[in-house]
C-alpha cells in the first residue's frame, strides 16, 4: 500500500509545481509594434513581459517542431544585415543558441518563413 502512494506521489509531482522547459525567446522590431514572444513547451506564451494565452494545439506542434532546423542558425550564431526593403528583423533565442536575421531571409529558408508565420499566426495569443 505504501509502495502504491509513493508511486502516485511520484507521477503527480509531489505536489511541487513542475515547470516545462522553454522552447524560445522570439523578438520582432522595426516598423510598428515591436514584440517578444517566450514559448514554452506546454504551449504557455508569455509576450513583452505578460502571460498570454496557450496556444491552440496546431501552433504548438508547430512551436515544438522550430527549434531542431534552427539549430545550425543558432550554432553559426547567423546575423545576416538587413538589405533595403527589409521591415522588421528577428532574433532568435534558443538552448542551441542565438541568431537573428531580416525578414527578407524568409524567402531563401523555409525555416525561417515558418518561424515568421509562426510569430503572425501566435501573435493573438498575446492576449
Amino acid at each position: 500500500m505504501c509502495a502504491v502512494a509513493l508511486a502516485a506521489a511520484a507521477l503527480t509531482g509531489c505536489g511541487l509545481d513542475v515547470q516545462t522547459p522553454d522552447l524560445f525567446v522570439l523578438t520582432r522590431t522595426g516598423q510598428g509594434k515591436s514584440l517578444t514572444m517566450l514559448v514554452n513547451y506546454d504551449g504557455g506564451v508569455t509576450c513583452n513581459g505578460r502571460r498570454g494565452k496557450t496556444l491552440p494545439d496546431r501552433l504548438l506542434l508547430l512551436a515544438r517542431s522550430l527549434p531542431g532546423g534552427l539549430e545550425s542558425d543558432a550554432q553559426k550564431k547567423l546575423d545576416p544585415p538587413s538589405p533595403p526593403g527589409s521591415v522588421y528583423r528577428f532574433k532568435v533565442s534558443l538552448q542551441y543558441g542565438t541568431f537573428s536575421f531580416p525578414d527578407t531571409s524568409a524567402g531563401h529558408r523555409p525555416e525561417l518563413a515558418m518561424l515568421e508565420e509562426f510569430l503572425l499566426e501566435a501573435e493573438p495569443s498575446c492576449g
